[in-house]
C-alpha cells in the first residue's frame, strides 16, 4: 500500500531571507529558526517548519495555510506589518505569497498534547466542529 501521510515542509520563495524572517517575527511571537543554510532558512512549527527560499526573482505561487493560535491577532499584526489584507484572514506578504490565517480549534490537524506543550501552547483545544469532523474520520473518540 502506498499512502499520502502529511507534508514535511513548504518552501516559500521570498526575495531576502533577513526581510521574511523579520515578517514572520513581526506576525508571531517566538518565532524561532530550525537552521540556516545557503540560500534557505527554516521557520521552527514545533514539529513541522516552513522553509524560505532565497532567490533573486521570487514567484508567488500558491495560497498557504498558516495554523495560528489567535486568527485575529495574527492578522492584526500582518495588517501593522504591512501585509495587503485581502479577505478577513487572508494577506499577501511582500513577495507576494498569499497567506490564509487559520486558528488551530477550527482545523482537522492535530498535534499531540505533548507537542503542543513543547511550544508553549498547553491546553490548545479543538472546535466542537473540528472534533466532529475527526470523529466522523475515525481519527478522534
Amino acid at each position: 500500500m502506498a499512502r499520502l501521510v502529511g507534508i514535511n515542509h513548504v518552501a516559500v520563495q521570498v526575495g531576502s531571507l533577513d526581510e521574511a524572517i523579520a515578517f514572520f517575527v513581526a506576525l508571531a511571537d517566538d518565532v524561532t529558526l530550525r537552521g540556516r543554510t545557503g540560500g534557505m532558512a527554516f521557520v521552527d512549527l514545533g514539529d513541522q517548519f516552513i522553509a524560505l527560499e532565497q532567490v533573486r526573482d521570487p514567484v508567488a505561487t500558491g495560497h498557504y495555510g498558516l495554523v495560528v493560535d489567535d486568527q485575529a491577532k495574527v492578522v492584526r499584526r500582518a495588517r501593522e506589518a504591512g501585509a495587503r489584507l485581502i479577505g478577513g484572514h487572508d494577506f499577501l506578504d511582500p513577495w507576494g505569497n498569499h497567506w490564509q490565517l487559520v486558528e488551530y480549534a477550527d482545523v482537522q490537524f492535530t498535534k499531540t498534547p505533548r507537542v503542543l506543550e513543547g511550544m508553549g501552547l498547553a491546553g490548545l483545544e479543538k472546535s466542537e466542529r473540528a472534533q466532529r469532523e475527526l470523529r466522523e474520520k475515525g481519527l478522534a473518540d
